[in-house]
């Protein structure tokens, strides 16, 4: 195969794959063994094998291969100029009308922190196997700007252990103010304030803590932690904002298919599986177990094969329903979306699998969401041994405190904080049925909201019993000004 054929292979082309390649010493074929990373027609990076040595192969194709391959060429010259441990660059190549390739020492067994940390993310928040990678990152990083450099795409994955060392990849996004002189304050700020953003918000009472593993190999600046904290929120919500338009396209994370007799949404990991539940939801649902049937939705516990699932049908009751239904967004979209928001926000609720809403000419009519089963009891059951001596577990009310403060922080009302709606699950309260759920963009539209969902959920008990007195004193009660 030309490379230039790449352009039409689309996300997952058969493998094994053989590139031609040309270069200075005459063709030679690279034989594509595995994908890691795919952006169809213009980019494709897997490990394969070329002149008899294992590589690690990025191939540019498309429009606009020569600038992206350029891109990456200069990155990776900068990592090496600045003596920064990044994979060697054995061979590269741009050829007009074919594409762009740049063939890297294949790090055999090498581990990313994204994957270490992965490992250690449920562990209690800075134990010492977190610290221990996020001192690794943060030392590789304080390196990179103390020569002049920063990574745009800055993320755990872009950091590689080997062989007892910490390599940088990714040179398409590495960037110079003054090569070979230490970054300026401001650079740092706003390169550290995407690092941390990206890490869980449980952390960020931390940050002047974990900033002592950046010091320790670039002290050349003060770096005030208000100013710190302005760049993570900006990029929090900058990366929110992305990802909420992912959802709705055709991504790396997504499966996404519109058209005049349906929107169809699914996890891109979980697209052969979805794809058949969603064929069947009316029959799966029929022999499910029915938590809620008739009206507006249908709600039940399915099997697919070995797995326990939740579809939920939004049904149309009429035509005077549908009149109401079928011009706007429906309300499995509605879920799908905030679902997809409370997941990257680390805030518990079942992961969303897949979504279809069925359409005529464009015009909306029955809705199925789909998401994991969760086992655990809601609130009421949980809590019912508690409700006349008020003595539930300190753990379980410690995890309620943290949620309702991570839905304040993040300005987020549920719209029906029923008991029913909260589940306890891996020593977290997760939240279902998400239809009327808003995060809201000011305290003025927040508050009123807040106080309705804090009622909603005070009446799941007696307002006499205990349980209500401690639960009462312990969530609060208004909201300030700087949520």
């Amino acid at each position: 195969m030309q490379l230039s054929e790449l352009a039409s292979v689309g996300r997952a082309p058969q493998l094994p794959l053989t590139v031609t390649l040309a270069d200075a010493a005459g063709s030679a074929d690279l034989q594509l063994l595995s994908l890691l990373r795919v952006l169809p027609g213009q980019r494709y990076v897997g490990a394969g094998v070329w002149r008899g040595r294992p590589v690690l192969a990025k191939l540019l194709v498309g429009g606009k291969a020569a600038r992206h391959f350029q891109r990456e060429l200069e990155g990776v010259r900068l990592l090496a100029a600045q003596g920064m441990t990044t994979p060697l660059l054995l061979a590269d190549g741009l050829q007009n009308g074919e594409g762009g390739w740049l063939l890297f020492d294949f790090l055999e067994g090498a581990e990313s922190l994204g994957d270490a940390w992965a490992k250690v993310e449920s562990l209690p928040v800075l134990a010492d196997e977190q610290s221990a990678v996020l001192a690794e990152a943060l030392g590789a990083i304080g390196q990179l700007h103390g020569k002049g450099l920063w990574q745009e795409d800055l993320h755990l994955d872009n950091l590689l252990r080997h062989g007892g060392q910490l390599y940088l990849i990714d040179g398409a996004g590495i960037c110079a103010e003054s090569a070979g002189q230490p970054l300026s304050r401001q650079k740092v700020l706003e390169n550290l304030g995407v690092f941390f953003a990206q890490l869980p918000k449980a952390l960020e009472p931390f940050i002047e803590e974990l900033l002592v593993y950046y010091l320790l190999s670039n002290s050349e600046h003060a770096l005030p932690l208000e100013a710190l904290q302005k760049q993570i929120d900006k990029v929090r919500r900058w990366r929110l904002k992305d990802f909420l338009i992912k959802v709705g396209r055709e991504c790396t994370l997504f499966s996404v298919q519109r058209g005049a007799f349906a929107l169809r949404a699914i996890r891109r990991e979980e697209e052969s599986a979805m794809l058949p539940v969603l064929e069947q939801a009316d029959a799966l649902l029929e022999q499910g177990h029915l938590y809620k049937t008739g009206g507006a939705a249908s709600v039940g516990k399915v099997q697919a094969g070995a797995r326990t699932l939740v579809i939920k049908r939004y049904n149309i009751k009429g035509f005077a329903h549908w009149l109401k239904r079928f011009w706007r967004p429906s309300r499995a979209w509605h879920s799908w979306r905030e679902g997809n928001r409370l997941a990257f926000l680390g805030i518990a609720t079942p992961k969303p699998l897949a979504v279809l809403e069925k359409r005529f000419l464009w015009l909306r009519s029955r809705a199925y969401l789909v998401t994991e089963f969760l086992s655990g009891p809601d609130i009421i059951e949980r809590f019912a041994p508690y409700v006349e001596n008020g003595q539930a577990p300190e753990a379980e009310l410690q995890a309620l405190d943290q949620l309702f403060v991570r839905l304040i922080d993040e300005r987020i009302s549920h719209g029906d904080f029923k008991g029913h709606n909260l589940f306890w699950q891996q020593d977290r309260w997760a939240l279902i049925d998400l239809d009327s759920m808003c995060q809201h963009g000011s305290v003025g539209s927040f508050a009123p909201a807040y106080a309705r969902d804090r009622a909603r959920f005070m009446r799941n008990w007696p307002e006499s019993s205990a349980l209500y007195k401690v639960i009462d004193q312990r969530l609060p009660k208004e909201i300030s000004s700087a949520a």
